[in-house]
């Protein structure tokens, strides 16, 4: 994390340099006592859901042409991209036939695929879409550096992380292709193919 220097009237400024989100007092036992808000008795609570914080990214996403007259050094090609909706009840399943879609678009094979970045909002929701898609739960490939419940979830920036993490893990590792999905509000899924250059 860069840390950040934030001005404020009759006051230091603020400086932020540590995230927000993680909270080294948990356990066990606090995050059995927390309620389920979605329904009575469910299994999804605010301890195993992606905390909503801060955070900003960016990045240049450029045609070949623009890149050579520009002199960018590209580390990544986007290859497809595919969207999808299912009902809204079920909005976290939207990455399933969205990530199929891509499949199919590209003709490309799960098991061709060496770095998965699935936007994790819920850990039932990142483990239902991986076991439809006929992953193990233990996958190394799929989010290897924490999901979204560890990194947190800053609306709006989400998926440019999702791109930059899996374009960081596709040079570490040195494999190909990486594919990045998330669920989208009222039950979407938007799913990106990238090669590494």
């Amino acid at each position: 994390m860069i840390p950040v220097s934030i001005p404020r009237r009759k006051q230091e400024p603020l400086q932020v340099e540590q995230d927000e989100h993680p909270r080294g007092d948990t356990t066990l036992e606090k995050l059995s006592k927390l309620p389920a808000p979605f329904r009575s008795g469910g299994s999804v609570t605010a301890g195993n859901a992606s905390g909503v914080n801060d955070g900003a990214a960016a990045l240049i996403i450029a045609s070949e042409k623009a890149a050579l007259e520009h002199n960018l050094k590209p580390r990544a090609r986007i290859l497809a991209s595919s969207t999808a909706g299912v009902e809204p009840r079920i909005m976290g399943y939207g990455p399933v036939p969205s990530v199929k879609k891509l499949l199919n678009l590209s003709k490309i094979r799960l098991d061709e695929i060496g770095v998965i970045e699935i936007n994790e909002a819920f850990a039932a929701q990142v483990l239902t879409v991986s076991r439809e898609l006929g992953m193990e739960d233990d996958d190394p490939r799929i989010n290897p550096n924490g999901g979204a419940i560890a990194l947190g979830h800053p609306l709006g920036m989400s998926g440019a992380r999702l791109v930059l993490t899996a374009v960081e893990e596709l040079h570490q590792r040195q494999e190909k292709l990486a594919l990045c999905s998330m669920c989208i509000g009222v039950g979407q899924g938007i799913s990106m193919l990238l090669e590494r250059v």
